[in-house]
């Protein structure tokens, strides 16, 4: 595992999206897994800058969020689909049929979850997965306590989630949000693996997942044993890793 601790918090924005913009310039049908978030936010901006400011084939790759919140409308500005469509897909001009998303409503999401993994297998497989970090460990909707061999299936969100949706889309309590997620086994087999944070609030989560046991009580500890893992942080989400 490599740690990368940028010098502050916009270089940090900075040497994440190049990893990004490295991948697709290496690869011009890479296939990328991005994540969605208050970090990944300014990730993202950092990107359409490289590309406007030297401009990348972007004709062929394919992007996708490594989960989706379910039972929303997919217009909603808080499903990763609209997300990564503001954010990326549109900015860089990604066509449309590059940019692989299970659907938000279906009556059988156990159909979909398979059908999502099919479609990355398809073009390839995982590229480049890139993954932010919830401040118990999950990683996605794979809280606490997933078993490492888990695939692509529907879950439940966190009880602090939820309600912040059902406020935003005033869904009724008998409506079942959740979240379609790539298993901790489908993270594994990605080819390369970014994981970024920052600010003290990660500082130690990131501690324990990146020096504590390897233990499905934290996700992301697993990433310890993948062989092309990069963590990028910035100096307060590193404050206690030396």
């Amino acid at each position: 595992m490599k740690i990368t601790v940028a010098k502050s918090e916009p270089e940090f924005f900075q040497v994440a999206a190049s990893r990004i913009a490295a991948q697709i310039r290496e690869k011009r049908d890479a296939v990328v897994g991005l994540a969605t978030g208050r970090t990944t936010k300014p990730i993202h901006a950092a990107v359409c800058d490289l590309h406007r400011q030297s401009p990348f084939d972007v004709s062929r790759v394919t992007v996708f969020a490594m989960d989706e919140v379910t039972n929303v409308p997919r217009e909603y500005a808080g499903s990763c689909y609209d997300i990564l469509l503001q954010q990326i897909v549109r900015p860089l001009g990604i066509p449309l049929e590059n940019f692989i998303m299970p659907p938000t409503y279906s009556s059988d999401f156990d159909a979909e979850a398979k059908r999502f993994e099919q479609h990355i297998a398809d073009r390839g497989g995982i590229d480049l997965q890139f993954l932010g970090i919830g401040e118990d460990g999950h990683l996605g909707f794979n809280q606490p306590g997933t078993p490492f061999n888990s695939t692509c299936r529907h879950s439940r969100m966190d009880r602090e989630l939820e309600a912040r949706i059902r406020r935003e889309t005033q869904s009724p309590d008998s409506a079942k949000l959740g979240g379609l997620t790539l298993g901790i086994k489908n993270i594994m087999q990605s080819r390369k693996i970014v994981l970024a944070a920052n600010g003290s609030r990660k500082a130690r989560i990131i501690n324990t997942a990146l020096n504590g046991p390897i233990t499905p009580d934290v996700p992301a500890s697993v990433l310890q044993l993948h062989p092309a893992c990069e963590v990028i942080l910035d100096p307060a989400a590193a404050e206690f890793l030396f």
